[in-house]
């Protein structure tokens, strides 16, 4: 709307200009012919009835000797005479309007005066504001015959008209300056109208959450188009709302999914070492062995290790579904560890620590399944390794505990870095890719920090932060 007012404003004001100079070089032409009709039969009255000279080019200065003055401040102009040649005869120039040295008119010019179908050359000049309108025409006899050239020179000064102008244009600005105003408050409680209504339907709209019951927007007063949007936004809610009831109730299926894939890994994941243990027992059994209760209490220990965790996850499970609740108790790190890596009977396993003892507020059942869980992962990565090596440090830094588990497998490629973390996610043949996210949740639960570092063919280096506290 503004800018509609502002170049309406601009349009009418250039075609006001533009008028207004038309007018005036109409006015002016159209003066000037009445003033030049005027003078033509005064002249040609003094010829036919008033002179007693012979009417001829060489008696055209006497005839108007005098009368010359009159005419040309009568009819307020300035008149000149020329024979057929050019050649100035009398000239008006002097009397009553400023004196100038006239010459003889131009062969062009004379020959445009004979040449033109009504004998008659109209010329316009305009000299420091003055407007000068001048014509050329034949000095006839009674008998019609040319004796002379008759020149008629108007001065118009346009300012008063200038004036009356600029007075115009300023009454318009003033008229356009108040519509300007008048514009700009329309356009502002119009537009402050508008977007009200479209501010409450944009802070319902930041509103709208998924998983949360969403309002509908009702408007008392709103524009036909504002309402469509309305009714639109409300039926997207209700559809919303019936989005949201699926995805919760596809969620919750999915959601005991996962939770059953995981509990069945988690229950996986011990087996695994059991086993291993069981054959070894069968393997290394010998009945006279003088060592034989306390072998045999060693992989008692160990079974019922694993068999503790995992009745606390079918525990969990059954108690809605749930991993094992984080709990803190002070326990020696050191040991834990080694009895973690005890159902391991791999060489390859090495266990390193400088510390004779260090202690934590940590879960035991939990911090062995994040031990057997990433040692397990590293004998994966070096089935194919001619020396396969897994290392275990376990040091202190400051008020936390750091865990390294490093080998020289064949490494994480670039390109799934981002994915060890990311559930089912996994290199292996077999597995669901829960176990890393598992222990990633667990040690993040006590606010501690898992990261790795991998060079692909070298080996991986895992290394988990814990506080003691």
């Amino acid at each position: 709307m503004i800018l509609l007012v502002l170049l309406a404003s601009i349009l009418i004001l250039v075609v006001t200009v533009y008028q207004y100079d038309e007018q005036t070089k109409e006015y002016n032409i159209q003066r000037f012919e009445r003033k030049e009709t005027i003078s033509k039969k005064t002249i040609e009255l003094e010829l036919s009835n008033k002179t007693t000279h012979e009417v001829n080019t060489a008696n055209l200065s006497k005839i108007f000797q005098n009368r010359i003055y009159e005419i040309s401040s009568i009819n307020k102009l300035n008149i000149s005479l020329y024979d057929l040649e050019g050649k100035l005869l009398k000239t008006s120039f002097g009397n009553v309007f400023e004196k100038t040295e006239k010459g003889p008119l131009t062969e062009f010019l004379i020959s445009e005066l004979s040449q033109n179908s009504n004998h008659r050359v109209l010329k316009n000049k305009q000299i420091e504001g003055l407007s000068y309108q001048t014509s050329y025409s034949y000095i006839e006899d009674s008998k019609f015959k040319r004796i002379g050239i008759l020149e008629l020179q108007f001065t118009q000064d346009n300012t008063e008209i200038e004036q009356e102008l600029e007075a115009f244009i300023y009454r318009l600005g003033l008229v356009y300056l108040l519509m300007f105003l008048l514009a700009i408050s329309i356009a502002y409680f119009l537009s402050s109208y508008i977007t009200q209504s479209i501010k409450t339907i944009s802070d319902k709209m930041q509103l709208t959450r998924l998983n949360e019951r969403n309002e509908k927007i009702i408007l008392d007063k709103a524009s036909s188009e504002i309402k469509i949007l309305v009714d639109a936004y409300n039926s997207m809610i209700d559809q919303l709302e019936e989005s949201a009831a699926r995805l919760a109730k596809s969620e919750r299926e999915q959601a005991w999914r996962e939770m059953a894939k995981q509990v069945a890994h988690e229950i996986k994941n011990p087996l695994t070492p059991m086993r291993l243990t069981v054959q070894n027992f069968e393997r290394k059994f010998n009945a006279k062995d003088e060592n034989i209760k306390v072998k045999l209490a060693e992989y008692s220990k160990t079974l019922i290790q694993q068999i503790d965790v995992m009745s606390a996850i079918a525990s969990a499970f059954s108690d809605f579904a749930i991993m094992p609740i984080q709990k803190k108790e002070k326990i020696e790190i050191i040991s834990v560890v080694k009895l973690a890596l005890e159902i391991f009977n791999d060489t390859s396993v090495r266990y390193r620590t400088e510390e004779a003892e260090l202690h934590a507020f940590l879960d035991k059942t939990q911090l062995i399944r994040v031990v057997t869980n990433l040692v397990k992962n590293a004998l994966h990565a070096t089935e194919n390794e001619e020396v396969p090596l897994v290392n275990v440090d376990v040091f202190s830094e400051g008020d936390t505990v750091k865990i390294v588990v490093s080998d020289n497998g064949k490494g994480v490629s670039s390109d799934v870095k981002d994915l060890i973390f990311e559930p089912k996610f996994t290199t292996k043949s077999s597995g669901m890719g829960l176990g890393l996210p598992m222990i990633k949740n667990i040690i993040e639960a006590y606010e501690g920090e898992i990261y790795f570092t991998s060079t692909e063919g070298q080996g991986t280096i895992f290394t988990v932060v814990l506080p003691k506290k």
